[in-house]
């Protein structure tokens, strides 16, 4: 894809009803500060009521660190057409029923829509599954997803880094998301090895 120097890279984030609300949230906020990053926002019904439910705040709040939003009713909207540039798509968190719409190209709302948009231009395609356990039509459609050029990434705390509160535990998680699109941060450190392992040999 031609990119031009001062074109911005454009991304879309999706936040769907699976628990996690605070996974888009935190996306949002962080790109709010890159001035290279253009987000492009849809919520879902049902993501609202979450978003509510685990943070406490309103639609209006959320819609506030995008730059531009889009009505998850609007199938004519321009992410909804390959034409429309983007460096691609995250959905955060993205739920089983959402999964399975993008799995079977179902396309039925602009959420669903604008994944297989990105799918069928070969763009970064990142679903933050959020379910437990898995049932097998979960399972099938992970790998459908991912047969078709989909990252499926758990929201999964990792602790080799020793978190000290929940809030780093996230920008972790979010901050390997962005890599996924090449995006800088600081949102945590980088592995550097294990410190004080002693590697000789006896």
């Amino acid at each position: 894809m031609q990119h031009t120097a001062t074109e911005p890279q454009r991304l879309i984030v999706a936040i769907t009803g699976a628990s996690g609300a605070v996974y888009g949230l935190r996306l949002l906020q962080v790109l709010q500060q890159n001035p290279q990053v253009e987000t492009h926002l849809l919520i879902s019904e049902a993501g609202v009521l979450n978003i509510h439910q685990e943070t406490g705040l309103r639609r209006k709040d959320v819609e506030a660190f995008a730059d531009v939003v889009h009505p998850v009713r609007d199938i004519g909207a321009s992410i909804a057409s390959g034409s429309f540039l983007s460096h691609g798509m995250v959905i955060a968190p993205c739920s089983m029923k959402t999964l399975a719409s993008v799995a079977h190209g179902m396309a039925d709302n602009l959420i669903s829509r604008a994944a297989d948009v990105v799918l069928k231009e070969r763009r970064r395609l990142v679903l933050m599954v959020r379910e437990t356990p898995f049932n097998l039509a979960h399972l099938r459609n992970m790998t459908a997803v991912t047969e078709m050029g989909g990252i499926i990434f758990p929201p999964l705390p990792g602790f080799y880094h020793r978190p000290a509160s929940i809030d780093e535990m996230i920008d972790h998680t979010t901050g390997r998301v962005l890599d996924l699109f090449s995006i800088p941060h600081q949102l945590t450190p980088r592995w550097q090895g294990m410190h004080g392992t002693d590697n000789s040999r006896s």
